[in-house]
């Protein structure tokens, strides 16, 4: 049978294959964080018990394991749950290492997947809003300057759609944010963007729009 758990597992830490390291998830573990994280192909470990699944849903296996490599099994002793999950969109077999036994495999298998929702969302924000570094550490410094950023990128994404251009939009924020205290209209902007894009590179000064 599954192990039961005398307390409420607190996370998720939903990690990638990279940042397997046994030592550092039992540590989590012992912290009482749950964490879900791609197991590797070469993962040694023995079956000890296996619930059954619903292969409709795209589910191969959901078993408990005990780790059986030399160095694996000293820093990880207790048991793990392994999620086996076919992944259809991209014709491929998905293997989930936790510790949380209380969630179904699919629950298991959801959370993966909005992990990498989450990773095309940092992408979008390093490539359209431009923020290099945050200028706060608090939760509520982070969040603001992010919505400040999303504001500035929705009210230009509006402007640019009134107004009569090809321009891209990161072309688009970038004259802006070498303009911005100039006393000229966006249409002279725009029709005279050749000038302001040979400033971009040697603009010094802080920029006002520059997230």
């Amino acid at each position: 049978m599954r192990p039961t758990l005398s307390w409420r597992l607190q996370g998720p830490e939903v990690l990638d294959r990279g940042y397997l390291d046994f030592s550092r998830l039992y540590t989590l573990h012992q912290h009482r964080a749950f964490f879900v994280i791609r197991a590797k192909s070469n993962l040694q470990s023995r079956r000890i018990y296996s619930q059954a699944v619903d292969k409709t849903m795209d589910l191969i296996s959901d078993q408990t394991i005990a780790l059986t490599g030399p160095k694996s099994k000293i820093d990880y002793p207790e048991h793990l749950c392994r999620v086996r999950f076919y992944d259809r969109e991209n014709n491929r077999r998905l293997t989930f290492l936790t510790n949380n036994f209380l969630h179904s495999a699919l629950t298991v298998a959801h959370l993966y997947k909005l992990r990498w929702q989450i990773e095309l969302f940092f992408r979008w924000i390093k490539q359209n809003l431009r923020i290099k570094s945050f200028y706060g550490t608090s939760e509520n410094a982070v969040r603001t300057q992010i919505w400040v950023a999303i504001t500035v990128y929705a009210l230009v994404a509006i402007i640019k759609k009134r107004l009569p251009s090809d321009l891209p939009l990161y072309t688009f924020l970038q004259i802006l944010s070498v303009t911005a205290f100039e006393k000229i209209t966006l249409n002279q902007l725009l029709t005279e963007n050749g000038d302001h894009e040979s400033k971009l590179d040697d603009c010094n000064q802080l920029l006002l729009f520059n997230l």
